[in-house]
């Protein structure tokens, strides 16, 4: 895995590194991931300040303060111990850091709040990789299953297979990584790198005089 992350984005935007992982989830618009305990207050102030924090946490890991996004996003589960965002971002800065095991312990918590919890399934994917293939195949047919469109998880769970030996499913996953995002297709290994398919001729096409 590489020693230094790219851009801190998100699983939507297309990986094109083979093993950079998805950086910072932000808070979706609209909708709130609290849920205030007893005692912490009116939820009018608990969610925007939990909010607050978490935006505060992943501008400063974009300017590579982790200490303090580290700092920000622990305040926000001192309010709120079931936010997920929270333990997801908190991984991918241990990730950043080279703490597999904390990033892990991170994601697996966020993981127990949200099983479904699709970037958090995908580092973790990447973080265990090289020593745990078979539980990073598992993580990654999960991804697909559920989202069709996930052509970097497509890419990994291809790598994995081939690891293993099992070279048709992973020539499978290959073609399935391209097939939705073709710009993949510089990182998929020569020996299942079909051919690009020529455009169609007029007659291939059925074009009409």
């Amino acid at each position: 895995m590489k020693k230094r992350m790219g851009l801190w984005t998100g699983l939507a935007a297309t990986v094109v590194a083979a093993n950079v992982v998805t950086g910072w989830v932000h808070l979706p618009t609209g909708v709130s991931t609290t849920t205030p305990r007893a005692g912490s207050g009116p939820a009018a102030t608990f969610v925007p300040k939990v909010e607050r924090l978490l935006q505060a946490g992943i501008k400063q890991g974009g300017n590579k303060d982790f200490s303090g996004a580290t700092r920000s996003f622990r305040q926000v589960l001192d309010l709120d111990p079931a936010n997920k965002l929270a333990w997801y971002n908190l991984g991918v800065v241990a990730q950043h850091d080279n703490r597999t095991a904390d990033a892990r312990a991170a994601y697996d918590k966020a993981l127990k709040i949200d099983p479904d919890f699709e970037s958090a399934l995908y580092n973790k994917a990447i973080l265990i990789g090289s020593n745990d293939t078979g539980q990073a195949i598992e993580i990654l047919q999960h991804i697909v299953g559920a989202n069709p469109k996930a052509a970097t998880a497509y890419l990994h769970l291809g790598q994995a297979l081939k690891k293993k030996g099992r070279d048709g499913e992973a020539e499978d996953a290959f073609g399935l990584a391209v097939r939705v995002d073709p710009s993949l297709r510089q990182l998929v290994p020569e020996q299942f790198r079909k051919p690009a398919s020529p455009a169609p001729t007029a007659t291939q096409a059925g074009t009409k005089r």
